[in-house]
């Protein structure tokens, strides 16, 4: 009993030992194949993901591009888009004119020449809110201007257009111009800021109060954005415009409705075909409080440019459309 138990035995470790063999064999022969079809051992496979190469290391890099706007796809989109400049850091560079146009003859020194030589954010940025965090639509805008902004819910939309043509006239010398109606019908005139004079609201109305040095300061001229900024808006904005026609229409133009909420875009450029037809870009602000930025045309959003022949009422923008009759002048 004890001797066929011991047979048993080597027969069992027999067959172990055949069965590991044949599973080496088998694992040399499919390494072998597989080395044949790739041309490279799994070690080097390996090796090409971890340092960027081989299908995986490829699709990690893809992905790395999709995610910082780097990749293939970025710079397609530049191809197809012969409008938008990316490398461009002011308006009239980073924004072209469409084939056949040409940007409309401006003196220097002009509010046109002064917003197409203006510093823009790096194309592709978001539209931030006054404290920071991403304006929740961020499909509407094409760029953005690097205008300066409070860091409180204030500069809304009529708040950005009176910012841009004080900064203008601030920047060139022509401060005595900045001089803004609050909705009670008062003349907010930063010349009369400057001297040291301050304004009391009350319900009876806006006076000047002597209650400061003069001051001529940048910092002094924030503040009384500010001011104006809480007791200004599209109503009194409406006030101190005039209609105008479209074929009169010029940079520093807004289509406005006033109201509470109403809303304002602002004509930052303008260019013209040899036929004479025109086309402009628009730029807003909004609710809350955010950066000034140019609006894509929702008649075909790879153009930004908007053209007069094109131009019907109810007049659509991105976020806003406006009535007949709301294209006007502002008295700055």
């Amino acid at each position: 009993m004890m001797q066929k138990r011991g047979n048993h035995y080597l027969v069992l470790i027999a067959i172990c030992v055949i069965g590991v063999g044949a599973l080496l064999v088998g694992r040399h022969f499919a390494d072998k194949v597989s080395q044949d079809k790739t041309g490279s051992s799994g070690t080097k496979e390996a090796q090409e993901v971890q340092s960027g190469g081989g299908e995986s290391g490829d699709a990690a890099t893809s992905a790395q591009q999709n995610k910082d706007g780097s990749g293939d796809a970025t710079e397609i989109a530049k191809q197809e888009n012969p409008l938008i400049d990316a490398e461009g850091n002011t308006l009239e560079t980073r924004i072209h004119t469409p084939e056949g146009y040409t940007r409309v003859a401006e003196d220097a020194g002009s509010l046109a020449s002064f917003l197409r030589t203006y510093k823009m954010k790096k194309d592709g940025s978001p539209v931030r809110l006054y404290d920071g965090k991403k304006k929740g639509n961020q499909n509407a805008h094409a760029a953005i201007f690097r205008l300066p902004i409070e860091k409180v819910d204030l500069q809304q939309c009529a708040d950005s257009v009176m910012r841009v043509y004080a900064e203008y006239y601030w920047h060139t010398d022509q401060k005595d111009k900045i001089a803004f109606h609050f909705v009670d019908g008062f003349l907010a005139k930063y010349s009369k800021w400057q001297q040291g004079y301050r304004i009391d609201v009350s319900d009876n109305g806006s006076s000047w109060v002597k209650s400061a040095s003069a001051d001529s300061s940048y910092s002094c001229f924030q503040k009384y954005l500010r001011v104006v900024f809480s007791y200004a808006s599209t109503l009194s904005m409406e006030q101190e415009s005039r209609k105008i026609k479209l074929t009169e229409l010029q940079v520093g133009d807004i289509f406005i409705k006033g109201g509470s909420p109403g809303h304002v875009v602002m004509v930052v450029d303008v260019c013209e075909n040899a036929n004479g037809e025109k086309a402009f870009l628009l730029a807003q602000g909004y609710m809350p409080a955010q950066e000034f930025h140019v609006l894509k045309n929702p008649a075909h959003a790879e153009d930004p440019w908007y053209y007069v022949d094109e131009v019907s009422y109810p007049f659509e923008t991105p976020e806003y459309t406006f009535e007949k009759g709301s294209l006007r002048r502002p008295g700055y």
